[in-house]
């Protein structure tokens, strides 16, 4: 009921305290993969050589008419084109399914998503790979699939890591208001791109990430701090 003069009565204390928390707690964690999740040295020293020592086979193998070396010249530059993290992710998915390929996630990884889970903070990934390589990733870490905690998976056919438009077509498509989205990612520019999206930003400090510009954003080195 409002009040005479056409205001609300002031919650109690208690109820305030409650709607502060929920104001500050994330809707839903999106995560960035390499650097935040994953070894930035699981990419560059185990998935990378084995995309470039399979390329040749698999395109034997599969029919596909490409200049391998065009390629190889790609990987060498870590291009993010469609096609090319496309056509990793098939080469990786066949590692995986043999075994000889398993994923790899920080040790704070599978924790941090149980615990969200249970506390009903849904997740989602966001990565220059593949929707298909995220998946194989993280269905076969050393502590079991852990892609029953993830309900959204995205990568560049979003749009860029470091435009805002991503962010934002992101938040449309998981039907949550980018205030209530948390994004954590190794890589400033990405943070800037989600802050300017209106997202709440974090910025993973992992062995072996690369310097980051000065910054003010919040820093980790672990998901038991999130």
């Amino acid at each position: 009921m409002s009040q005479a003069d056409g205001t609300r009565p002031r919650p109690p204390a208690s109820d305030r305290a409650g709607d502060a928390d929920a104001a500050t707690r994330p809707g839903l964690i999106l995560l960035d993969i390499e650097g935040t999740t994953t070894p930035i040295t699981f990419v560059t020293e185990t998935l990378f050589p084995y995309a470039r020592a399979h390329l040749r086979p698999f395109l034997d193998r599969h029919g596909r008419a490409a200049d391998a070396a065009a390629l190889l010249s790609l990987m060498d530059r870590d291009s993010k084109a469609p096609d090319l993290k496309e056509l990793q992710g098939s080469i990786w998915e066949e590692g995986y399914r043999d075994g000889t390929l398993a994923g790899d996630v920080f040790d704070d990884v599978p924790r941090a998503f149980a615990r969200w889970h249970d506390a009903g903070t849904p997740i989602g990934l966001y990565s220059s790979g593949s929707v298909l390589a995220q998946q194989w990733l993280f269905r076969t870490v050393p502590a079991g699939d852990l892609t029953r905690y993830i309900r959204w998976y995205f990568d560049t056919a979003v749009g860029a890591k470091a435009d805002p438009a991503s962010y934002a077509r992101i938040a449309d498509a998981v039907e949550t208001p980018p205030a209530a989205i948390t994004f954590v990612s190794d890589i400033t520019a990405e943070l800037d791109a989600a802050s300017k999206a209106g997202m709440r930003t974090v910025l993973s400090v992992r062995p072996g990430n690369g310097p980051q510009p000065p910054n003010e954003y919040r820093t980790i080195t672990s998901f038991d701090e999130l």
